[in-house]
């Protein structure tokens, strides 16, 4: 598969970014092309030649959703443009594939499988949980549901490594715990639904491995970047007790990867992962 049918929406973000090098053939459209919070923009875009949607565009800034702009556009983003998607696709017999998160969830069961109720804790959260319903009323799709993402761009273990690289010492929260997803792992992931045409529908999708909290990952990061630094264990009450703007978040957000593997697709151990992602930082 080279993707050549393939037309990548969001390609400038973390996922897109590892999409585009898995498919280098695949379209893509920025902004001016297609705006898909745009009705007339998504009708108006030459559908011609594409057999697959990879939707890979998201507001996901969890804190911005709690304002009111920022609810505004994480509902428009995550689930209006998601509506429009889905005719596109529909009208043109097109697959669409979608990623979704574990905080549409509440995070209060262990592990989360793809047939949980939702309960979002966060406007976020809702309105991914939104996006995902209009997603399964779609025939032909593939909707990936997964936590705790890392590829390129900003994240949680770039954060933390250049603390440990100026010595800082920090306070990370122990009581949110989950595995991390590489976007490898998720690029990986939808290749094999495409290739093997597995059954469309949910499924959950992180790097295997034992759930861990964000301060274990945060020790493991430092022990692999051969840092000394001391990390200090918090709650997210206390982490968060000086952001009232901050939204709330699952504690628990450890997915049931039963699913997927059933369809013959091995999942790397996130600690695998994330001993290569390490040596690849420390050399640039």
């Amino acid at each position: 598969m080279d993707g050549s049918d393939i037309l990548i929406i969001g390609a400038n973000g973390q996922l897109g970014t590892a999409l585009k090098q898995k498919y280098p053939y695949a379209k893509s459209a920025d902004i001016e092309e297609l705006d898909i919070t745009d009705q007339k923009s998504v009708e108006d875009f030459d559908w011609s030649g594409i057999n697959t949607i990879i939707n890979a565009a998201a507001y996901t800034n969890v804190d911005g959703a709690e304002t009111l702009d920022g609810r505004r556009t994480a509902w428009l983003v995550n689930a209006v443009a998601v509506s429009y998607l889905l005719k596109v696709a529909e009208a043109n017999n097109i697959t669409l594939v979608h990623i979704s998160t574990d905080y549409v969830f509440d995070g209060t069961k262990s592990p989360h499988n793809e047939n949980e109720t939702f309960a979002p804790l966060s406007s976020y959260g809702a309105s991914k949980a939104a996006g995902d319903i209009l997603i399964n009323v779609s025939p032909k799709h593939y909707l990936l549901r997964t936590s705790w993402v890392i590829g390129e761009g900003g994240n949680f273990v770039r954060t933390m490594l250049k603390l440990g690289q100026k010595s800082i010492n920090p306070s990370v929260v122990a009581d949110q715990v989950g595995r991390l997803t590489f976007t490898s792992e998720l690029v990986k992931s939808i290749n094999h639904l495409l290739s093997s045409q597995s059954e469309y529908g949910t499924y959950n999708l992180s790097n295997d491995g034992d759930p861990v909290s964000w301060a274990e990952i945060t020790r493991e990061i430092f022990k692999l970047a051969n840092l000394s630094n001391r990390v200090t264990d918090i709650t997210s009450d206390e982490y968060y007790k000086d952001k009232p703007q901050a939204a709330a978040r699952p504690l628990n957000s450890t997915l049931d990867l039963t699913k997927i593997k059933a369809t013959g697709l091995a999942l790397n151990d996130w600690r695998d992962n994330l001993v290569a992602y390490i040596k690849k930082e420390l050399k640039t």
